[in-house]
C-alpha cells in the first residue's frame, strides 16, 4: 500500500517519487487540509473505499496503516 501512496502523492503533487518522505508530516510536504481532502477522494475512488481524515494519520506511513486497517474491514 505504501509505495502505492507513493506513486499517487508524487503525481499528485507533480514531484518525482523518490521526494515523496513517508516520515514526515503531510503538511511539512506543503499539503493543506484541502490538498489533503482532495488527495482522500483520489484515494476513495482508486481504492473503492471510504476514509476518514485525521490528524493522526498525519505521515504516509500512518495513513498507509490506516488504509490497510480499513481494506481488510
Amino acid at each position: 500500500m505504501k509505495e502505492k501512496l507513493i506513486k499517487m502523492l508524487a503525481e499528485y503533487r507533480n514531484i518525482p517519487e523518490n521526494e515523496v518522505e513517508t516520515d514526515v508530516p503531510f503538511s511539512k510536504m506543503g499539503l493543506d487540509s484541502l490538498d489533503m481532502a482532495e488527495f482522500v477522494m483520489k484515494l476513495e475512488e482508486e481504492l473503492n473505499i471510504s476514509l476518514q481524515i485525521s490528524k493522526k494519520y498525519d505521515t504516509l506511513d500512518k495513513f498507509a496503516e490506516y488504509i490497510e486497517s480499513v481494506s481488510k474491514s
